[in-house]
């Protein structure tokens, strides 16, 4: 699966746009600001319906335009257009050759697709709600059961907070009102759980070997791990874990239990990587865990998701640059997106990289993309 052509109309800073790429490499290089970044952000709304830059639609849309459309031609089984467009004060609409799509979830997986950008550094020092973000987000392009579970749970979640707000306002506490959301979620929750331990036991060898990959001198003789960290660890039923939070819960007005509270620690050796590890380990982990995300997809869907990089070298030094390079080049890897700052870098290691199928695109203010190189 590859995508061979995008077209854009008032796209943030794109009035019109129409470029077509190669089915290997493709680097998108020019200063900051001039909308490198915003092609990456059109290839991922056609896979997941939205932003992955700013959640509001309507902002997306250029200053002073009325709509948006982005439409993208892939290449899977069979020729494949989608298309995502969207006018001020009305719907989002979503098609895929040309049949609307009416429930964007059935959508998530059709186009599997990773990114990595500089927020991802969050992944590994933001809270637990960025790690189990990530987790669900690598689960559920692959499993629609387990979206539909977190969906169920989320909302179970919000009833029982909502419930536990009312309780507090009015002085009052209903045993048989909490139990029914307490039912939910452990209907939904449990499963989730389930899902996440399988999840890790499969992902983790797939991170460790691509932590190996990318790291050199003596971080590549430490070994890598991700630790699971749930309530539900605990010999306790989750059930039960509820009936016991209720007082608690009553006197903070939320849900204190459950799968919305778990975690991922990340550690190197012994040492957790938040705390203790350098920008180099901390940049190499979590490269290491977006690649393992895109082995972990292909497998389970039987085809290599698109692979978008996002301003992610210049906290790399050029040995560890280069070998990611090469790595997403290889045959291993599908098709790659890449943003850069600067042409000569990119050039220099395609240039050592004579074997890389590739295009570099010069980015302008304006919107403008001219093709550099072949």
């Amino acid at each position: 699966m590859y995508l061979e052509r995008l077209q854009l109309t008032n796209f943030k800073n794109y009035a019109d746009a129409d470029i077509s790429f190669s089915n290997n490499v493709n680097c998108f290089v020019g200063n900051n600001g001039v909308g490198k970044t915003n092609i990456l952000d059109a290839i991922y709304y056609l896979s997941f319906c939205k932003s992955f830059f700013n959640p509001i639609d309507s902002q997306n849309i250029r200053h002073g335009e009325e709509f948006f459309s982005i439409h993208g031609d892939y290449m899977m089984e069979e020729p494949v257009r989608v298309s995502c467009t969207l006018k001020r004060g009305q719907n989002k609409q979503i098609k895929f050759n040309k049949k609307a799509v009416t429930a964007f979830a059935d959508h998530i997986g059709r186009i599997p697709l990773v990114m990595v950008s500089p927020s991802d550094q969050s992944l590994i020092l933001g809270g637990s709600d960025v790690r189990r973000k990530f987790i669900d987000g690598v689960i559920a392009q692959a499993d629609h059961e387990y979206l539909n579970n977190l969906m169920q749970y989320q909302k179970a979640v919000e009833q029982r907070n909502r419930l536990l707000k009312q309780f507090h306002e009015n002085k009052y506490f209903e045993e048989e009102s909490i139990a029914l959301w307490d039912e939910q979620m452990v209907r939904y929750g449990q499963p989730i759980y389930e899902r996440r331990r399988r999840f890790l036991e499969d992902f983790v060898p797939y991170f460790n070997e691509y932590f190996g990959l990318i790291a050199d001198g003596a971080l590549a003789d430490e070994t890598a791990n991700i630790i699971y960290q749930s309530q539900l660890h605990d010999a306790v039923p989750f059930e039960q874990q509820l009936v016991e939070a209720r007082k608690r819960d009553a006197l903070v007005q939320y849900s204190t239990v459950g799968v919305h509270k778990d975690d991922f620690e990340f550690f190197i050796g012994d040492y957790p990587v938040k705390r203790f590890g350098s920008q180099g380990q901390q940049k190499t982990f979590m490269l290491a865990l977006k690649l393992a995300q895109f082995e972990y997809m292909g497998k389970l869907l039987d085809t290599k998701p698109l692979l978008l990089l996002d301003d992610i070298f210049d906290k790399l030094d050029l040995p560890r640059l280069t070998q990611l390079i090469r790595l997403v080049g290889s045959s291993r890897f599908g098709q790659v997106f890449i943003t850069d700052t600067q042409q000569g870098r990119v050039e220099a290691i395609f240039k050592e990289n004579t074997g890389i199928d590739h295009r570099i695109f010069h980015v302008e203010v304006g919107g403008i993309i001219e093709t550099a190189t072949l």
